[in-house]
């Protein structure tokens, strides 16, 4: 989410796009509310390697909570919108968490979960409607500080949760260098490769900014210069128009969104000019083979698999051309050790089904 050098050489072009409302975010001015929250957190005392939460829908101002961590050498922790309060009670106090910053939307759940996160030093509330203590109006809080960036920018970075489906979810730690924000994480540079990315690409995000994979790729979008298209919600065919009213280039998606796209009717789907796609990456749950081979010949050969996990212990990808040779297929390991192994954890020979393993790396933890 850190701007880099686009903040001056594109000041004036835009960061990104809220889709249905048109929002516009310069890089100039995405630089400014950025570096706006960074004093604000430094200020209230969070150094590096502190940690900070956000539980919000998709809005304007989502992205700049994020990129004001990755220039302040914070861990910020996004917060799945949807959850009930004990569980994102649960997650702001195993997460160290001592500022939240939510929204007018969510107010109902946040308001329930005051009593139960004592260690929140501050609750910072976008588009708050009036007075109510302990919460503050975010825009009011943040305006008091300087638009210049902190005299001791650091390499920051989310803090993620797993899924929870062994157990309570698990805050996922990346190790971070005592380095500038301008340094990237290692894994985002292999990202960079593997989803085709470029420098002034137009990417269109059509998930919840909450989860990994979102925001990974918005996040590189910007550090390349491009621009992202935010949608607040997903729908099959506002998904298709922006395709061709922003000539997006690049996007990310899952097998249900390939699914209620293809249910649109023809003359809907053909409609649009998707002409300007390059790379369409998708992942998280297991693509049916004819929903793929629909996706390939309707949009050509510009669809990318994947293979991971939030924790980024291991990778798998194929392109469109590989999978067509492979149907089904998740493509090579790309990043990691994998092993196929049996119920005792035993590697099995080639060609036995079993479970998927890959190693932990160095510098992992929970």
């Amino acid at each position: 989410m850190y701007p880099g050098k686009y903040a001056t050489t594109r000041a004036d072009e835009p960061c990104f796009i809220m889709a249905s409302s048109g929002e516009v975010v310069t890089y100039g001015e995405y630089e400014a509310r950025t570096n706006r929250l960074a004093h604000l957190l430094r200020d209230q005392g969070l150094q590096r390697l502190d940690h900070y939460s956000i539980f919000m829908e998709n809005n304007s101002r989502y992205l700049e909570m994020c990129g004001a961590g990755e220039r302040s050498g914070l861990y910020y922790t996004c917060i799945n919108s949807h959850l009930t309060t004990d569980e994102l009670a649960y997650i702001v106090n195993n997460s160290d968490s001592r500022v939240f910053i939510t929204s007018r939307e969510k107010l109902p759940v946040v308001r329930e979960v005051i009593d139960l996160c004592p260690a929140i030093e501050r609750w910072l509330v976008v588009d708050l409607p009036g007075e109510e203590a302990p919460f503050e109006d975010y825009l009011s809080a943040v305006s008091a500080y300087p638009d210049t960036p902190i005299a001791d920018e650091k390499q920051g970075s989310s803090m993620l949760y797993s899924s929870g489906t062994t157990g309570r979810p698990k805050g996922i730690v990346r190790q971070l260098a005592d380095v500038g924000p301008d340094q990237a994480l290692a894994l985002m540079q292999f990202l960079l490769g593997q989803w085709r990315y470029r420098e002034g690409q137009t990417y269109l995000s059509p998930a919840p900014l909450y989860h990994s994979a979102p925001q990974g790729a918005v996040g590189l979008t910007i550090r390349v210069g491009g621009t992202a298209i935010i949608m607040e919600r997903f729908d099959p065919e506002e998904y298709l128009q922006l395709v061709e009213r922003y000539h997006v280039t690049h996007s990310q998606l899952v097998p249900t969104m390939f699914n209620r796209m293809l249910k649109l009717p023809d003359e809907v789907k053909h409609r649009y000019d998707l002409s300007s796609l390059e790379a369409v990456v998708h992942a998280a749950a297991p693509c049916p083979v004819p929903v793929k081979e629909q996706m390939i010949e309707w949009w050509g050969p510009v669809i990318i698999e994947y293979y991971a996990a939030t924790e980024a212990i291991g990778f798998t990808s194929c392109d469109s051309h590989e999978w067509l040779a492979h149907k089904g297929t998740v493509g090579q390991c790309k990043l990691g050790v994998l092993h196929i192994l049996d119920d005792e954890f035993n590697e099995v020979p080639n060609g036995t089904p079993g479970t998927i393993g890959f190693e932990a790396p160095a510098g992992l933890t929970y």
